[in-house]
This record gives C-alpha cells, structure tokens and sequence, in this order.
C-alpha cells in the first residue's frame, strides 16, 4: 500500500522545468521548451500543473532586504499570552512590514519571527512594536551575522524528483 508520503509530487522532467526556472525567471515557456527538448504545451502544462498543486507558489522577483536598505536579519521568539491563540497575533505582526516571516514553533517559545531592519538602532524600534502587539508576553532576539546558506528549495527539488 501506498501512502501520500511515499510519492513524490515531482519527476525528473519537472525537476528540470523548476531548475530552469528559478536559474532564469524571465525565460519564457517557449525557451525552456527548446533547452529542454520538449513540446511548449508540455512546460506550459507542466508550470500550470505545479502552480495549482502548490509547488510552485508565485513567479514574481526575489527581492534582497538589503538592497532595500534593510542590512539587519535577527531572528526573534515569542511567547504568547496563552488562550487567545496564535492567528490574531500573526494578523497583528503582518502589519509590522519589517516582520518578513513568522511560525508556529513547538518548544520554549510560540513564534518565531523573522525581521529586518536597517541598523541595530531600528531593530530596537521593530522589537518594540513587536512586543506593543497585543498577546506578545515576551520576546527573545538574535541578530544574523552572516547568511551562510541562503533559502533554498532546488536541493530539495532534487531529492523529490528522485523519490519514488
């Protein structure tokens, strides 16, 4: 018998389509059907595939904070007043604009967010009014020195592809 865990949501040829993709953004269905060898309906139909199962979640730009102006990463735990639940607190974070991600965490805290700022001066402002956030009881941060090994997904796009 076989479970939803056992199988992957990608083949090779997929594999190849996302590599391409996300080492040329801008290329176009009708060019990585050329590079690829196959028939442009087939990528078309490969990249629609993809988006609507949720592989694929967007096409758009990979921006870099620094280049924004914001040079600081930290990483920052919460702990939540307990009973009111995680989700008003997450709506409430989404406005803060230097809170680019945030979790559900199982351990010593509740969510762990990350933030950028502009220099350790403004990260003292965005902890702030994370911790003015109405259920945040408490907030720890670290500060990123260095980014040693970016987000990525194309490894595991790799080992999905070679899954049975």
């Amino acid at each position: 018998m076989t479970t939803g865990e056992d199988m992957s949501p990608i083949d090779a040829l997929d594999a190849r389509v996302l590599e391409l993709f996300a080492a040329e953004p801008r290329i176009g269905v009708l060019e990585a059907s050329r590079r690829l060898g196959v028939a442009r309906g087939t990528v078309q139909a490969r990249l629609d595939r993809l988006a609507r199962t949720g592989v694929v979640r967007g096409f758009g730009p990979e921006i870099d904070p620094a280049a924004l102006g914001y040079a600081v990463t930290a990483f920052v735990t919460l702990q939540l007043a307990q009973g009111r639940g995680h989700d008003p607190v997450a709506a409430r974070l989404a406005a803060v604009p230097e809170v680019i991600e945030a979790h559900t965490i199982t351990g010593s805290a509740d969510m762990l967010c990350r933030v950028v700022a502009r220099g350790n001066r403004d990260l003292q402002r965005v902890i702030d009014m994370i911790v003015a956030v109405r259920g945040v009881e408490r907030a720890s941060t670290v500060i990123s020195l260095a980014d040693q090994i970016p987000h990525r997904t194309l490894p595991l796009v790799r080992a999905a592809a070679q899954q049975p």
